[in-house]
């Protein structure tokens, strides 16, 4: 903190950084890549541009937990704008989703198509005017996705309890709790992989694929991205990083996790289990 009241101020002025431009060049890369890989013309700049991002976030977390732990930039007055970054993050976050539950529920709750005569014979090609489509038998909610909802309400849990424990200075259940949620958010995704392979429709195969695996694929993202954002946490956590009064880093991650746990909710509830009580209800 020496080199704080030197300056005279509590703020951080950041250093220039090659990172955001590097990581912006990567998002390039990687979504030039998606296209070939979806045209069948190559994987490989999906692979480079992956690569890129990778090493962006190695190389600027690096740097921002310099600047917390060793350069001691992260103040109680930065601390609170990191805060509001993240609040603002996850804000943007929940209008991202609201945009695929914004598709579905057009979709679900007007499948047959507004008074628009065309719209109503484009929707009902592909829907056969009810929701579920005729075409689509949807998951019994009650099976492998009500196993995920216990599995990342859990996660929630042992999160939460790590946070408590490091909060009380106990490092060993800090590192027990971040361990059983990463094993958690991993066995998610491995169920949710395993539901995808099984699944009766596909992405391409109509509105009900296309609005189902874009809302659910997009949450699995973000339970990858929150995992490794627990497991950058966890390798803190070991070399103590970490304390009870100084912990934001944690803190995001913890957020961010409980985000990802609210989200799935409004899944399991209207993609799951209300398609497939609606579709119950139509074939009674």
């Amino acid at each position: 903190m020496a080199d704080t009241h030197a300056r005279g101020h509590s703020y951080h002025l950041v250093d220039p950084s090659p990172w955001p431009a590097v990581g912006a060049f990567g998002a390039l890369v990687t979504a030039f890549g998606l296209i070939f890989y979806m045209h069948d013309v190559t994987p490989w700049v999906l692979v480079i541009g992956a690569a890129i991002l990778v090493y962006t976030m190695i190389g600027w977390w690096r740097d921002v937990v310099d600047e917390g732990e060793v350069r001691g930039d992260h103040t109680p007055v930065v601390q609170i704008g990191l805060r509001y970054g993240m609040v603002l993050f996850i804000a943007s976050e929940v209008m991202f989703f609201l945009a695929w539950f914004w598709a579905f529920f057009d979709a679900s709750l007007y499948p047959g198509g507004s008074e628009n005569s065309m719209e109503m014979i484009g929707r009902a090609e592909y829907t056969g005017g009810q929701w579920p489509p005729t075409s689509v038998t949807p998951f019994n909610p009650w099976s492998l996705p009500f196993l995920n909802t216990i599995i990342l309400l859990t996660s929630g849990t042992t999160v939460t309890w790590a946070h408590h424990a490091l909060k009380e200075g106990d490092r060993r259940n800090l590192i027990f709790g971040l361990w059983l949620t990463i094993l958690l958010g991993v066995t998610f995704t491995g169920v949710q992989a395993y539901e995808y392979v099984h699944a009766s429709f596909t992405m391409d195969g109509g509105i009900f694929g296309s609005t189902f695996f874009m809302a659910t694929g997009f949450h699995g993202a973000h339970v990858i991205i929150g995992t490794c954002f627990l497991t950058v946490c966890l390798i803190r956590a070991y070399k103590g990083h970490f304390k009870p009064d100084h912990h934001f880093g944690f803190e995001a991650a913890a957020w961010y996790w409980h985000f990802v746990d609210v989200v799935w909710l409004f899944l399991f509830t209207f993609v799951y289990w209300w398609a497939s009580w609606n579709a119950v209800a139509l074939q009674g």
